[in-house]
Formats: structure tokens, sequence, C-alpha cells
């Protein structure tokens, strides 16, 4: 896939735009900063249609703000181990200060299962509870299975790649 935009946005959450041939479906990519050095080059070694947002964020806010932005087909959360599901948690609630935006966030997230069924452990993951709450598909991949996890998601989606 081609990197084609790069740009940040209100949370201060850099993102990419990866796009690939024609046709196919949107992903989404979700990681923490200190996961996310080795994503772009991945991404750019995807072989597929459709395209991939990236962003790397800090918090849940801007993650449920890209997903309901992007609208993905399913969306891969970047976690130090790849995870095979998770119980319901609760994030406590708090202020995050930003350079030019404040904002509270925290709340309820339900249990969630990775739509890859790999018999990874299970294990708490906020992201990706954060994600099933939206009723969106998710995997959580470890940074180095990111293009491998979303190769396998696309080979397994009508139109996927």
């Amino acid at each position: 896939m081609q990197h084609t935009r790069t740009w940040s946005d209100v949370y201060g959450s850099a993102r990419a735009l990866f796009e690939g041939r024609a046709g196919g479906h949107g992903w989404l990519v979700a990681a923490p900063p200190e996961l996310a050095a080795p994503l772009a080059a991945q991404l750019e070694s995807l072989d597929g249609k459709g395209r991939v947002a990236l962003l790397v964020h800090d918090g849940l806010t801007p993650l449920l703000a890209a997903l309901r932005e992007e609208r993905p087909r399913g969306v891969v959360v970047v976690a130090p181990q790849a995870l095979s599901g998770g119980p319901a948690m609760t994030v406590p609630d708090h202020e995050v200060a930003g350079d030019a935006l404040h904002y509270r966030e925290g709340g309820a997230f339900p249990a969630w299962s990775g739509e890859d069924g790999l018999t990874a452990p299970q294990g708490e993951c906020a992201a990706a509870g954060a994600v099933a709450s939206l009723g969106l598909p998710v995997v959580v991949a470890a940074p180095e299975g990111v293009a491998q996890a979303l190769t396998a998601w696309m080979d397994r989606t009508p139109h996927g790649r």
C-alpha cells in the first residue's frame, strides 16, 4: 500500500493513510506511540485493495473519534502481545489536558473476542474494549504482527484483498 497522507487530529494524535488498489475495504490500525515505530513500513509492504488508516493515539477518546470518522470494516489494535479476547473493564474517569484541548475520558467497556480466531492468551485491553463498544470487529496484534494480521483478515473478507 502507498502512504498518501499524514496529519494530526484535534487531539494531537498522528494519523496516516495508506491506499492500495481500487475497491476493497477501509481498515484502521490503532497504536500507542511507544509501539508505533515499525507500523508505517509494515503497512507500505501490504499488497491489497482498499485503504488502511493508521492512528497513533494516547487515550481512548482519540480512538473513539477516529472510529466514528473512519467507519472501518475492522480494527487492528496494537498491543505489546497478541490477544484473543479480553474481559469487560472500566477505565477510571479522568481529565486529559492537551496543548489546545481539555477533555474527560473513561467509562465501562465490554468484553471482546478477536476476529482472527487465534489461540493467543486473553488479557485486558481498553482499546479493544472501546472498539467493541461501537460494535466493530477487532484484532489485537503485537507490533511485528500487524501486516500479517491485516493480510489474514483481508484474505478472510470477501473482496478484501
